[in-house]
C-alpha cells in the first residue's frame, strides 16, 4: 500500500482515548490537534506519521472498524463482546481493567446454582445471553436496561444483573454482591480484516512497538 495512505484510528471517547494517546506518546506518536480542548474538529491528523484519529462512542467503534471507516479501533473488551463485529482483536492494552459479572443479592446465588428460570437485567444483553445460554445452559429472561442496572433487583424487576464491576462499591452500598464472574475486561486494539491484509506491515510494526512499551 502507498505510504501516502493514512491509517485511521477510532478511539472510544473519554478516559480510554486519553490513556491511549498517552501510550502512543510513549512510542513517539503524537497528535497536537487533539490536545486543544476547545477544538470542534472531528478528525485529527498527524501528517508526519500519516495517522488520522477520531473519537466515537464506545459501541460505535467496532462498527467503524468492521466497515473500514477506521483501520484500527481502541475500545473495551465488553464492547467487542457485546457488538460481536467482524474485527480482529490484536492487542490487550492492559488498562481499563475490570470484570464482567453476574451480581445480585446473596439470596440469588441459589437460583444460579439450581439453574432456575430467572430474570436478568443488563446493558449487555448479548453477553448475558451468551453466558447463560451457551456456558451455563440456563434459561433466563433478559431485560435490557440503559441506566443504573443495580436498580433491577432492588425494585424486583430482575433477580440478578450482568454488569461491569470495577471496585464493587456501588454494589455493596446497595446490598448486592458479585455472584459469578463472566470474564476479565480491559482496553483492546481491534483491526479491520481488510486493513490487516493491505496494511499488514505498518499495523504489525505499530502493534510490536506498543507490545514492547507495555512490558517496560
Amino acid at each position: 500500500m502507498s505510504e501516502d495512505r493514512y491509517l485511521t484510528f477510532a478511539l472510544g471517547k473519554g478516559r480510554l482515548a486519553n490513556k491511549t494517546m498517552e501510550l502512543f506518546e510513549q512510542i513517539g506518536i503524537t497528535c497536537e490537534e487533539m490536545k486543544d480542548k476547545n477544538s470542534r474538529k472531528l478528525i485529527f491528523v498527524n501528517e508526519e506519521s500519516k495517522f488520522r484519529f477520531f473519537l466515537a462512542k464506545g459501541p460505535d467503534v467496532p462498527t467503524y472498524v468492521e466497515y473500514g471507516a477506521a483501520d484500527i479501533g481502541i475500545v473495551g473488551r465488553d464492547t467487542i463482546l457485546e457488538e460481536n463485529r467482524n474485527v480482529y482483536e490484536v492487542l490487550d492494552l492492559g488498562y481499563g481493567n475490570c470484570r464482567m459479572c453476574v451480581c445480585g443479592p446473596a439470596s440469588a446465588l441459589e437460583l444460579l446454582k439450581h439453574h432456575e428460570r430467572i430474570r436478568v437485567a443488563s446493558k449487555y444483553p448479548n453477553i448475558a445471553k451468551d453466558y447463560f445460554y451457551n456456558k451455563k445452559h440456563q434459561t433466563v429472561d433478559i431485560i435490557k436496561l440503559n441506566g443504573s442496572v443495580e436498580l433491577g433487583p432492588l425494585v424486583e424487576l430482575s433477580d440478578v444483573i450482568v454488569d461491569i464491576v470495577e471496585t464493587g462499591s456501588t454494589l455493596r452500598e446497595n446490598g448486592l454482591e458479585v455472584l459469578e464472574e463472566i470474564c476479565p475486561l480491559s482496553a483492546r486494539m481491534i483491526v479491520n480484516p481488510v486493513s490487516m491484509q493491505m496494511e499488514s506491515e505498518r499495523i504489525k510494526e505499530l502493534v510490536n512497538r506498543l507490545r514492547r512499551q507495555l512490558v517496560i
